[in-house]
C-alpha cells in the first residue's frame, strides 16, 4: 500500500539528503517548507520529494498542509531533522495498513544520551501522563512519527496550527473511538539545532501549546 510521509520542514537542508535517501519503496515524501531560508525546498526537490509551501508559521500549519496535499490511503508524519529513520515508517504504519489500529505513534527510544535532552523528556512525560488520564490511551510518548488513514484524519477537523497539533490529533482520535497504539522507534541525534527540544525555552513553548490543546 502506498504511504505518504509528511515532513514539516524549517531550515533542514543539511538533514534532508539523508532523510530522503532512506525513504522506503512505496513511501512518497511530502516536504512542507514552512519558511526555510537555507534552500531546504530546493534540496528536497532535488532528492525527489513533493514540495509544498506553507507560508503560515507553525508546526501544525505545516503538518496540516502536508495532510491536505497527500493522496495515499495512509499518511505518516515524521520530523525532517534526521532524528527519526524513514526506514521505520512501514513498521509504524503496519498496524494501520493491516486494520489492527487507527492511529499508531512511534515511542522514541534514544540511541544515545544526547539524542533526547532531559528537559525535553520531562516535558514529554508530563504531557503523556495528562493524555493517559484524559483518554485512557496507553501512550508513553507523543512521538512525532505517527501513522493513520488520510480520510479519517481529515474528518477529525484538527484546528491547532502550532505545537498543539500532535496532541489534538490524539485527543480527537480518542474522542472518535479510534484504536490508538504505539510501537518503539529509534531516536537519533538530530542534524543541527532543534527549534523545539534544543533549548529549555523551546520545550516550554511546546509544552504550553500542547497543554492548551489538552
Amino acid at each position: 500500500m502506498q504511504i505518504d510521509v509528511v515532513l514539516p520542514c524549517l531550515d533542514e537542508a543539511a538533514a534532508l539528503p539523508w532523510v530522503l535517501g532512506r525513504m522506503p519503496d512505496g513511501c512518497r515524501a511530502i516536504v512542507v517548507d514552512n519558511g526555510s531560508t537555507d534552500g531546504s525546498a530546493e534540496v528536497a526537490a532535488r532528492h525527489g520529494a513533493l514540495v509544498v509551501t506553507e507560508p503560515r508559521p507553525g508546526f501544525g500549519a505545516a503538518c496540516h498542509a502536508g495532510l491536505t496535499a497527500a493522496t495515499a490511503p495512509v499518511v505518516c508524519f515524521m520530523d525532517a531533522d534526521a532524528s527519526l529513520d524513514p526506514r521505520q515508517v512501514p513498521y509504524v504504519a503496519e498496524g494501520v495498513v493491516s486494520g489492527a489500529a487507527d492511529l499508531v505513534l512511534g515511542r522514541r527510544r534514544p540511541v544515545t544520551g544526547s539524542a533526547w535532552p532531559a528537559h525535553a523528556r520531562l516535558g514529554n512525560r508530563v504531557l503523556a501522563w495528562r493524555l493517559r488520564r484524559r483518554t485512557g490511551a496507553p501512550l508513553h510518548d507523543l512521538g512525532p512519527m505517527r501513522a493513520a488513514r488520510r480520510t479519517a484524519l481529515l474528518a477529525l477537523d484538527l484546528r491547532d496550527r502550532r505545537f498543539g497539533y500532535p496532541l489534538e490529533m490524539v485527543l480527537r482520535a480518542s474522542e472518535a473511538g479510534w484504536r490508538v497504539g504505539e510501537v518503539e522507534v529509534d531516536y537519533l541525534p538530530r542534524v543541527g539545532r532543534s527549534k523545539v527540544t534544543g533549548t529549555v525555552r523551546g520545550t516550554v513553548r511546546t509544552v504550553r501549546d500542547m497543554w492548551r490543546a489538552a
